[in-house]
């Protein structure tokens, strides 16, 4: 079965494209993010899950403490393929202004080969993919719907998904991360000899809670998008990591691991109905919610000449993913951006560390109004509706802080995220007065 999903999708990909020049001496990028897949899904961090292969590109690589991203799916997609808080250039669920200029564009312009294989869920248009930077794409919820006449999801079992802006309707069997992965494989060896960018936004973990083909259990039926046995969650979190394996294993075979900086990274934090453990403790997953359990994510780097076996401790939000690529691929940081590089701190340096970190948050009723807003530095965190909260010590946010209860250092704090929150307050306006 293997091999005819491997020959309908060559079928596929016979599409011709037009490349720019080599770059030079560009590295690879390869940027792969799991969905719904919260910072405790990774056994290096504390949890409890069976990860081998992403523990070992750890261990090899940076280890990120405080990565954050937004609460659901597209409002961080949007963040970290533009490079701009959600205040900015958010307009609905499952969009992505076609005027904005994403990382594969950025990359394309500089002579890249661009790839993009899972989900996208930003826009229906047959030519959505290629006009945000990529030269090929096999995607799930481009122009098909998420569902099947049934209201059956079609992500992972027999799947339908789009290659190239063509929708292929998989057979009775096939399974959708198989078939994102060996696309990506694919294309990883046709351009082994010249700069590529990979854009792996995976399908897993996201509901339904499927067993997969290596589950005693694995039976190739779709089930509603919403419904499935949280028990299959582990094997789903275990078949992540063996893609992400497969991945790690051809850029060893094709000797292109010292010259490829891979990042892994979650969308958002994990589905409510499941609770894991992290560091031995009950942890549940919080997506869909401003607390950690909503934005906390890993972020694990391997880096060319860079930094192995760190731990780094620094906040990263998803803004910061562009600028990175970006200044690791050795081209210009566009000008107006919210995101800090953090490339630097690949190779140890320390300058310009990001000391806060903000978000809008208006998934569905796009309004200022609707809008959860914040800012946090590691420790403390200040909604717009003047709540403060210790986030190390109230995981779950029960409890404000009020002003006359503060400690000095506590003030000293609250205002200075207060003029984070302010400086964003002008384009909330403009949001306003757009409408």
């Amino acid at each position: 079965m293997r091999k005819k999903l491997l020959s309908v999708s060559a079928v596929c990909l016979s599409s011709s494209f037009i490349y720019a020049s080599h770059p030079g001496n560009h590295i690879n990028i390869i940027l792969i993010m799991a969905d719904d897949f919260g910072y405790e899904c990774i056994g290096a961090n504390g949890g409890e899950y069976v990860t081998p292969h992403i523990d070992s590109l750890a261990k090899k690589g940076i280890r990120f403490e405080h990565c954050y991203s937004n609460p659901l799916s597209t409002p961080s997609r949007v963040q970290l393929m533009t490079g701009k808080y959600n205040v900015h250039n958010y307009t609905a669920f499952a969009k992505l202004e076609r005027k904005e200029t994403t990382f594969a564009n950025l990359l394309q312009e500089a002579g890249y080969t661009t790839c993009i294989a899972g989900k996208w869920q930003l826009g229906k248009e047959k030519d959505a993919p290629m006009h945000f930077g990529f030269n090929k794409s096999c995607l799930w919820q481009h122009t098909q719907k998420a569902i099947d006449s049934l209201r059956c999801d079609t992500r992972y079992a027999n799947p339908v998904m789009d290659i190239n802006g063509e929708t292929v309707n998989f057979p009775y069997g096939s399974f959708g991360p198989d078939i994102y992965c060996d696309f990506i494989l694919d294309f990883i060896r046709e351009n082994k000899d010249r700069p590529f960018f990979v854009y792996y936004p995976m399908a897993l973990t996201h509901s339904p809670f499927i067993s997969t083909p290596d589950s005693k259990e694995w039976l190739p039926v779709r089930s509603s998008t919403y419904k499935g046995n949280p028990i299959h969650f582990a094997d789903m979190v275990k078949y992540t990591d063996k893609l992400v394996g497969h991945v790690m294993n051809e850029l060893e075979k094709l000797h292109l691991k010292e010259n490829t900086l891979v990042i892994f990274t979650g969308d958002n934090g994990t589905s409510s109905a499941i609770i894991s453990t992290l560091n031995g403790k009950p942890y549940s997953g919080g997506k869909g919610k401003t607390i950690d359990s909503g934005t906390h994510v890993p972020l694990i780097v391997s880096c060319p000449k860079g930094q192995t076996g760190k731990v780094n401790y620094n906040l990263i939000d998803f803004t910061d993913f562009l600028p990175t690529i970006c200044e690791a691929a050795g081209i210009n940081i566009p000008a107006g951006l919210d995101g800090k590089s953090f490339y630097p701190q690949l190779k140890g340096k320390t300058k310009d560390i990001r000391q806060w970190i903000y978000c809008w948050y208006a998934p569905q009723q796009v309004c200022d109004e609707k809008a959860t807003v914040f800012a946090r530095s590691h420790r403390y965190k200040l909604y717009r509706s003047g709540d403060f909260y210790d986030v190390q010590n109230d995981f779950n946010e029960t409890t404000p802080i009020p002003r006359q209860k503060m400690t000095k250092e506590q003030k000293h704090i609250y205002n200075s995220l207060s003029k984070t929150i302010d400086k964003y307050e002008k384009y909330a306006v403009l949001r306003k007065e757009k409408k």
